[in-house]
């Protein structure tokens, strides 16, 4: 079962890809990040109080209190990254490299959970990597400026960051239903993105958001919503090293 929530939120992903694009044309990243998060909060919380689990906050373990709050951190951060990095590149290539975390998080699971890597995923990781260097770079366009290639710093530190989220999480979902820890993560998430909105704004019209512009960026953050309802379900229920290659199936072939 746990691979149809791998799927499902595969399919949110990509959407949020998307919507996200649509949403921070003219939008500040780190602004349109903090009110995504707003919409996923509410998203999350709500799902909580559908399925009943909201009245387990209590029985929380301090371990996993930890994890979840650490993966929150690093959530924030993945996303920070990736909404600078799809802002300033394309998404065709943005997409690619952030979802080559999971090569990472697949090599962590193996280190930390002992989850076993066969033949064959080994050989499809080794593809993954070589797919996605030559996604980013086809079509670069201008080689010559050193800001165009701005886009594949950000991308990479959301990797980085995206990896660790999915190991932080693994290690902080047991005996937690899986709706109530994207909820306590999606709450770190949520302080950590409006306190970096005035850090990285540079002037006050860069805080506005167009009425266009905020459709978007809120169907983006619903989309956003479902996918981690969905991956932090299939990842509690299944392992690491399966769940989170089956999730990078959002990836976006380039045009």
């Amino acid at each position: 079962m746990y691979l149809v929530f791998a799927f499902g939120s595969a399919f949110f992903l990509a959407l949020t890809s998307i919507l996200a694009k649509c949403g921070i044309r003219k939008t500040d990243s780190t602004l349109a990040t903090a009110c995504r998060t707003v919409v996923v909060l509410f998203f999350a919380w709500l799902m909580t109080f559908i399925t009943g689990s909201a009245g387990d906050v209590a029985s929380i373990s301090a371990s996993s209190w930890l994890f979840l709050i650490l993966s929150g951190l690093a959530t924030g951060a993945s996303w920070l990254c990736y909404f600078r990095a799809l802002q300033l590149g394309q998404v065709s290539k943005d997409v690619p490299v952030d979802k080559s975390s999971t090569i990472l998080t697949v090599i962590l699971s193996f280190i930390i959970f002992s989850e076993r890597l066969s033949s064959g995923g080994l050989a499809g990781l080794v593809l993954m990597a070589a797919g996605t260097f030559m996604m980013i770079e086809k079509k670069d366009d201008d080689r010559s400026k050193p800001e165009s290639r701005l886009w594949l710093a950000y991308a990479a530190g959301s990797a980085l960051f995206a990896s660790l989220t999915s190991i932080l999480a693994k290690a902080g979902i047991t005996n937690v239903d899986s709706n109530l820890a994207t909820a306590v993560r999606t709450t770190v998430v949520l302080a950590m993105a409006w306190l970096m909105v005035p850090v990285t704004s540079s002037s006050r019209t860069s805080l506005r958001i167009g009425a266009r512009e905020a459709v978007f960026i809120a169907l983006s953050g619903l989309a956003t919503g479902a996918s981690w309802l969905c991956y932090y379900r299939a990842l509690q229920t299944g392992p690491a090293s399966i769940v989170a290659p089956v999730d990078r199936l959002s990836e976006l072939p380039p045009p």
